[in-house]
């Protein structure tokens, strides 16, 4: 199954009762190993959970922690990029040149890479004392 046709068919999973905005995401990692995640929101809007996030926390949960793929989809007029939260998630497992590409149900789609998305990005680097 390809990345996109993972991050379509997980989309109709999430739990978006309140928004009605549901979002799907699938990561392959170097293995070729695919995960996925979907929106899953709550009452308290804060406590919900991205697609982005739910995909690298199955991720994780397998025992991987790098990225070499990332899609996601929406239904909205034009791609939806991650949040900005879900960028430094993304950045944290995957290096600038990793490709995101961001649909719509429609088809409509642009690609990009994590460090566009996220340019001068926090990372450990930054915590190390010369």
């Amino acid at each position: 199954m390809s990345l996109k046709d993972a991050a379509h068919a997980v989309r109709e999973n999430a739990h978006a009762p309140y928004s009605n905005f549901k979002v799907g995401a699938a990561l392959r990692t170097p293995s070729g190993n695919v995960y996925v995640g979907c929106n899953v929101e709550n009452v308290a809007y804060p406590e919900g959970t991205c697609a982005e996030a739910g995909a690298i926390a199955a991720m994780v949960a397998a025992g991987e922690t790098e990225l070499a793929e990332v899609y996601v989809v929406a239904d909205s007029p034009d791609p939806v990029p991650p949040c900005g939260g879900c960028r430094q998630k993304l950045k944290e497992f995957g290096t600038g040149e990793v490709k995101v590409t961001m649909g719509t149900v429609e088809g409509l789609e642009r690609e990009t890479t994590i460090g566009d998305l996220l340019p001068g990005a926090f990372d450990a680097d930054h915590m190390v004392r010369s």
